[in-house]
């Protein structure tokens, strides 16, 4: 158990016999009465969001989970498909409610995945991504203003706006959390 005023980003729960994992967590101190905690969980069986307000002193269920590197090799159309990295034993984890990951994740690469009574439960994806800009308009003289960006595609189908300088085939570093351009990598 644990106060729900420690509740961080990231921490995983059981709410109504259900793992959820802590997608959002606002921390409240009104003027006047006791704090509370704003959370956003995300369902890791159903991929379902679920919206709760807990008083900052109020005790929640918090579950221990297992973390392991695993090689994604690819995806179906219901599953990613991973290989344990130690014992090279392959398993799905749904694409429902794990759509947006897609976008940052790429084929041989190994993520964490954190599992729970041995069954994955969340793909843990880096902060910040590398990844190559596969399709990209070209910018025309004089078509600047400060600030000027375009729209560019990168090898997992990812559409981002980033400065006119970029160019097909150049990698840049994508924010994976508000899926923005970071700066340009050599």
């Amino acid at each position: 158990m644990i106060k729900a005023g420690a509740l961080a980003k990231g921490m995983f729960l059981i709410v109504k016999d259900e793992p959820y994992l802590v997608a959002e967590r606002e921390f409240v101190n009104p003027g006047k009465g006791t704090a509370f905690v704003r959370l956003k969980l995300k369902n890791l069986k159903s991929g379902l969001v679920l919206k709760q307000v807990i008083r900052s002193q109020e005790s929640v269920e918090d579950i221990e989970v297992e973390t392991k590197n695993a090689q994604y090799l690819y995806s179906d159309a219901d599953n990613y498909l991973f290989m344990d990295t130690e014992t090279y034993e392959q398993f799905g984890i749904p694409i429902s409610g794990n759509e947006d990951k897609q976008y940052f994740m790429k084929e041989g690469e190994t993520y964490p995945i954190s599992f729970w009574e041995d069954k994955a439960l969340d793909i843990i994806i880096p902060y910040k991504v590398v990844l190559t800009v596969t399709d990209s308009e070209n910018a025309l003289r004089g078509d600047t203003v400060s600030g000027a960006t375009k729209p560019v595609t990168l090898e997992t189908g990812l559409v981002v706006k980033v400065p006119l300088f970029i160019k097909q085939d150049d990698k840049i570093l994508i924010n994976s959390e508000t899926r923005e351009y970071v700066e340009r990598v050599n």
